[in-house]
């Protein structure tokens, strides 16, 4: 792994990059509130060791459970940059995302973001995304009935039963709402929380698993299997 730094308007942010073989597919990674992707090592980790450079774009923590709208866009536009910098002209890249940054991959493939207020998150398409691997996503971003419409991608989710912050019901709303025009492969993890996806996961949190790391490599390589196709 290395990092790279790439330039957002005044400010600059580092982007972690596991090169796999030239002309490898690419997969962005989209981390969650905490902002640091290497958390998750073992999924990134297992994603390059299949064939895949992956690309992780490092964010300021989230300052609440609710973000802003500018803490929101900061972190689309951001994504928007890595794929420019990493993806070649006319090409594509399968995306993987933890909490919000699975919604945040949810709105960059084409889904309306509006915030508890009823106020559009005004986040563009960026149609280069062609798969989307969501894990733990929150959903209620997309309540606002037509939000999801734009979106016809292959999307697999993934949730813990355990998951008291996003719950399997979000999921499943997600699954059931789109059920008209597109398959949600929704997979549920048994006995797993919110943060059981994460090799670190936030201080002072208890891990419901008995055995984290051999569920986080069973899960990373399903993970893998989705990107591949």
């Amino acid at each position: 792994m290395h990092t790279h730094t790439l330039q957002d308007e005044s400010e600059s942010f580092q982007v972690s990059v596991r090169e796999a073989k030239e002309f490898s597919p690419v997969v962005l990674f989209a981390v969650g509130a905490g902002g640091n992707p290497e958390r998750h090592v073992t999924l990134l980790d297992t994603l390059k060791e299949t064939g895949c450079t992956v690309v992780a774009p490092h964010f300021p923590r989230l300052s609440s459970l609710e973000p802003t709208e500018a803490e929101l866009m900061l972190r689309a536009r951001r994504i928007c940059l890595t794929l420019d910098a990493f993806v070649q002209p006319d090409a594509t890249a399968a995306s993987v995302g933890h909490s919000i940054g699975a919604t945040l991959l949810l709105a960059l493939a084409g889904g309306q973001m509006w915030s508890r207020l009823g106020e559009r998150i005004d986040i563009q398409a960026d149609g280069r995304l062609t798969r989307l691997g969501l894990i733990a996503p929150p959903t209620g971003f997309f309540q606002v009935p037509g939000a999801l419409d734009a979106v016809h991608v292959p999307i697999q989710v993934w949730v813990g039963s355990a998951d008291n912050i996003t719950p399997p019901a979000q999921s499943e709303w997600l699954a059931q709402t789109m059920r008209g025009w597109q398959t949600v492969n929704v997979r549920i993890a048994d006995g797993a929380g919110h943060f059981s996806f994460m090799d670190q996961p936030p201080p002072h949190t208890v891990e419901p698993l008995q055995n984290k790391q051999a569920f986080l490599r069973d899960f990373s390589s399903e993970i893998c299997n989705f990107v591949h196709g």
